[in-house]
């Protein structure tokens, strides 16, 4: 089989024993956090060191706008995705222009200290259930929340970032938080067809990786969606023809932990058909699932293909200058 890895390092600087592993050729990418960042100058150096030790790898980061924004000082407040939608209630005119420049204000901040990729847009309905989706949805309903996406993508696309749409099949209407539990999804294929899907299958042409949910849809299968050939390999990659990658959510989370260890997890969510494997906040863990894909004898896969041109074009600062001034008459930057 053929996957990758992408996990992170311990702290704002890196270790040498990091030094020795970046350069696996089965580690594809590096996910960067709040505890990685003292200012925008040290994240840049910190980023261009990755790369010097391994030029291959991207760099990327859960920066969506709102409460989900790694970075704070240096970087622009953007709204989250909910005040979208709640503007697209009475001005959609207005919030399809926003969401397009939300996403080009937090891509291009990222492109300037040497960031890849965001795992943005968040598709899942906000049924006002669950607290850890909350506002980052953008919208109480799929009809509204496909156009905002939409134009939420295209803002990316013009950034020239893939897009990464989460949590396939749908988070919203589980009451708990699968980075503490594991959620359970009592409704039918149907209902969620109908409803949560739709968002992913009406964009799916736009979506460059998809990341599902580490829900359980019982009426579907005993397995969480991340570990689940029905809903990965039956339903995404057969009945919808999905042909981008699969990003499993962070197998470090407790929604993963119905699987068992680290190599449990990474070879159940590898024979589902994930072909990215993202783990967080644990060195140990890093190494444990590079040695099982190693022990596996799974072939390493490039993302290199994901960095965007290293030089931002005059065009792109021209089109961020216009979408925070844009975003700043709104009120939805601060």
């Amino acid at each position: 089989m053929k996957a990758t890895l992408i996990t992170d390092i311990a702290g704002p600087v890196i270790s040498e024993n990091e030094k020795r592993w970046l350069g696996n050729p089965l580690l594809g990418g590096i996910i960067l956090f709040t505890r990685h960042f003292e200012s925008k100058g040290q994240l840049k150096n910190l980023v261009a060191e990755i790369k010097a030790i391994n030029p291959n790898l991207i760099i990327t980061v859960d920066h969506e706008g709102g409460r989900v924004q790694r970075f704070r000082e240096g970087f622009s407040q953007v709204c989250a995705m909910g005040k979208l939608g709640e503007l697209y209630q009475t001005e959609p005119k207005s919030a399809l222009k926003a969401a397009h420049a939300a996403a080009v204000v937090l891509a291009y901040e990222l492109l300037e200290v040497g960031i890849d990729l965001t795992y943005a847009p968040v598709l899942d309905i906000n049924y006002l259930r669950n607290t850890v989706i909350g506002d980052r949805g953008f919208a109480q309903s799929e009809r509204d929340i496909i156009p905002l996406a939409n134009s939420f993508m295209q803002g990316l696309k013009a950034m020239e970032f893939a897009v990464v749409a989460k949590h396939f099949p749908g988070h919203g209407w589980v009451d708990l938080d699968s980075h503490v539990a594991c959620p359970v999804d009592e409704r039918s294929f149907e209902d969620i067809q109908q409803t949560d899907m739709q968002p992913f299958i009406q964009l799916l042409d736009q979506i460059d990786w998809m990341m599902p949910a580490h829900v359980v849809y019982e009426k579907v299968d005993s397995d969480p969606a991340g570990f689940s050939k029905h809903w990965l390999k039956q339903v995404l990659n057969k009945e919808l023809s999905f042909k981008g990658h699969i990003v499993s959510d962070d197998l470090s989370m407790q929604g993963a932990a119905v699987k068992g260890d680290y190599k449990a997890r990474s070879l159940a969510a590898l024979q589902a058909g994930c072909d990215i494997l993202l783990a967080c906040n644990s060195s140990e863990a890093s190494v444990e699932i590079l040695d099982a894909m190693k022990t596996l004898e799974v072939e390493p896969i490039s993302l290199k293909g994901f960095q965007p041109s290293a030089e931002l074009l005059s065009e792109q600062t021209e089109l961020y200058a216009a979408s925070k001034q844009q975003l700043s008459e709104l009120g939805l930057v601060k």
